[in-house]
């Protein structure tokens, strides 16, 4: 997969960078976004349709922070899926955070790794911004969740919501299809999927007809994965599609 364009000096009258602003100095150091104007037409998705635009950047602004009565106020509320037919990996969270459901951005709390382990491991030409989680079908990706209601943590989940969160999405891969299918997060599946000695990487069962991976939690939280070793666990997912 194409990787991103180191930036140049522009002339005066270029397109101004448009880099993501850093969501939390706790995640990585960002890449620099891919220079407008390259000769290449961007990265294709993992099965070769589609090109992405290489002059795809994010709009120049800092996001602001929820507020304490929005984060409140997102509590128990639904975080739609970024999905479509046919896709490469469907990529399961456990469920929003309340700072994801406040954004309307999975992933979206400073400090959660998914979005920099999704670049290190290859899936994305450059690091992006929760906000720019949309044009992730156009490389073939798609994000859902094993629960939709949202928490502020993941222990708030009962185990029989994961349980019914397990069967319904067995009917959501069966309905969209995707070629991989990524859980991330092992408490939550060996759980809901009652696989108590479940390890990471890829399961004996598939899952709606799928293949079946499972993923280190990218929460900040998490310090068993630094980022660098997180990236490698979503890097072997990569290798093992082709």
């Amino acid at each position: 997969m194409t990787g991103p364009v180191s930036g140049r000096r522009r002339p005066r009258n270029a397109r101004p960078d448009t880099r993501p602003a850093r969501p939390g100095a706790a995640e990585p150091s960002r890449t620099d976004a891919i220079r407008p104007g390259a000769a290449e037409a961007g990265p294709r998705r993992l099965d070769g349709a589609e090109p992405l635009p290489a002059s795809l950047t994010p709009a120049t602004r800092r996001y602001p922070r929820p507020t304490k009565e929005q984060l409140a106020a997102a509590a128990d509320t639904l975080l739609p899926d970024v999905i479509a037919p046919g896709l490469d990996v469907l990529f399961v969270g456990i469920n929003p955070g309340l700072w994801s459901a406040a954004t309307g951005w999975h992933f979206a709390r400073p400090g959660n790794r998914f979005w920099p382990a999704l670049h290190r491991g290859g899936f994305t030409p450059r690091r992006l911004h929760p906000s720019e989680q949309d044009e992730l079908p156009r490389l073939g990706l798609g994000i859902t969740n094993l629960v939709a209601r949202a928490t502020a943590r993941a222990d708030e989940l009962t185990p029989a919501e994961l349980v019914a969160g397990a069967a319904e999405l067995t009917g959501k891969v069966e309905r969209y299809r995707p070629r991989w299918v990524a859980v991330v997060g092992v408490t939550a599946y060996r759980i809901g999927f009652a696989r108590p000695k479940a390890g990471f990487g890829p399961q004996p069962e598939p899952l709606g007809g799928a293949p079946l991976w499972v993923l280190p939690n990218p929460s900040g939280l998490n310090a068993h994965f630094t980022p660098e070793t997180l990236g490698a666990a979503f890097a072997g997912l990569r290798a093992a599609i082709g």
